[in-house]
């Protein structure tokens, strides 16, 4: 994202946003909010997205701010930040697992909603490597990495806009209820969703949904 900061497809990115008028407005605003905190979110109520949010990050590990920000410059500095902050909170509304069997699906959905460069160039770069590699050791090939990468293009083009969403308004909405209004169908079975990680499992008192 970096590299493609100035880059002829990230001002093509860019005038694609902005004919979306929520989307227009977010950029102009250049809304940040406050970093997430999984202590407060963790006692938010049951199964609200911050309380989900919460339960997961912590049974994996992950940091919320694992990434790093660029001082905002320009629209292109707003959008690399902002798509960084809520990659992993894009995890949770999908469902799309947090590992290898389903990044490119939560980044296809990205692509498919605001043509992100640099999301863009890791799903063909994990493509052309999976067709000159074959099968790696945990049966991911090119055919999963190509279905994959569709779901979450059919599902980023199915949902509302995500981009001008302000998710730190909206930790305590239930999660279910959030997806509804959003349109998203999440992933909730199979080696794609996250549901079927057996920490998180744990860590939420989970069975995993029955996928419709």
């Amino acid at each position: 994202s970096d590299k493609l900061r100035d880059s002829t497809q990230m001002e093509e990115c860019l005038a694609f946003m902005k004919e979306d008028p929520a989307v227009s407005s977010m950029l102009a605003e250049r809304y940040m909010g406050p970093d997430f905190n999984l202590e407060e979110l963790s006692k938010m109520p049951q199964g609200s997205l911050g309380w989900t949010y919460a339960k997961v990050m912590k049974a994996i590990n992950y940091e919320p701010k694992f990434y790093r920000l660029r001082p905002i410059e320009s629209d292109a500095d707003y959008v690399i930040n902002r798509v960084r902050k809520t990659h992993d909170l894009h995890h949770i509304l999908t469902g799309f697992s947090f590992d290898d069997f389903g990044e490119n699906g939560v980044i296809s959905v990205t692509v498919a909603q605001i043509s992100h460069p640099g999301f863009m160039l890791i799903d063909i770069i994990s493509l052309m490597l999976s067709f000159f590699a074959g099968t790696d050791e945990s049966g991911i090939d090119v055919e999963y990495l190509f279905d994959l990468t569709s779901a979450g293009i059919k599902m980023g083009r199915k949902a509302k806009p995500l981009f001008p969403v302000k998710w730190e308004e909206l930790f305590e909405q239930p999660l279910e209820e959030l997806r509804e209004e959003l349109n998203i169908q999440p992933v909730t079975s199979g080696k794609y969703s996250w549901y079927n990680n057996p920490k998180i499992q744990e860590a939420m008192s989970l069975k995993t949904p029955v996928a419709v």
